[in-house]
């Protein structure tokens, strides 16, 4: 009973292989908006000015970067929760992958935060003079409470790493 009991719960992991699927659509509807913006900034490159260009570009990066968080946790998660990935011979595998752990992944998780933040911010600032300081404000606050995050995090995970190797 308690052998079948434990085999069960090993199994449940694969609840979670629908939520990646899940995910990876999801990252087609963000390559999707990717394609739709890009396409309006060909159509009116001729009327932006430069402030509403470098916007449209900063939007095409943020877009990117939240696929590539996507990516990071599809890819990650279900090779560290559901089931290991038979890639060692495929010659596009991420290096990052050979490492693979639930605390690399937080970290590569709130560097990506810490970037999409930031070009949020940066969107804020090159558009300042129809952003609400308020608002500013409060992208400022959260960016800084993403960085701490993310140090703290660091920071724990080289505790952790060390009490490994003792």
């Amino acid at each position: 009973m308690e052998r079948t009991f434990e085999y069960a719960v090993f199994a449940s992991r694969w609840i979670q292989a629908p939520l990646y699927g899940g995910l990876i659509v999801a990252e087609m509807l963000y390559a999707y908006k990717f394609l739709v913006e890009l396409w309006e900034m060909v159509l009116h490159i001729n009327k932006m000015d430069e402030t509403v260009f470098m916007l449209g570009v900063l939007g095409l990066i943020d877009v990117t970067m939240v696929a590539n968080l996507l990516t990071m946790v599809i890819i990650g998660g279900y090779a560290t929760f559901v089931s290991k990935l038979d890639l060692e011979q495929h010659p596009d595998r991420p290096d990052w992958l050979t490492h693979v752990d639930p605390g690399t992944i937080k970290i590569k998780l709130a560097a990506s935060l810490i970037g999409i933040s930031s070009i949020h911010l940066l969107k804020a600032f090159v558009d300042v003079a129809h952003e609400d300081p308020e608002h500013i404000k409060w992208k400022i606050f959260i960016h800084m409470t993403f960085l701490a995050s993310a140090i703290l995090l660091a920071w724990t995970d080289k505790i952790m790493q060390k009490d490994k190797k003792h």
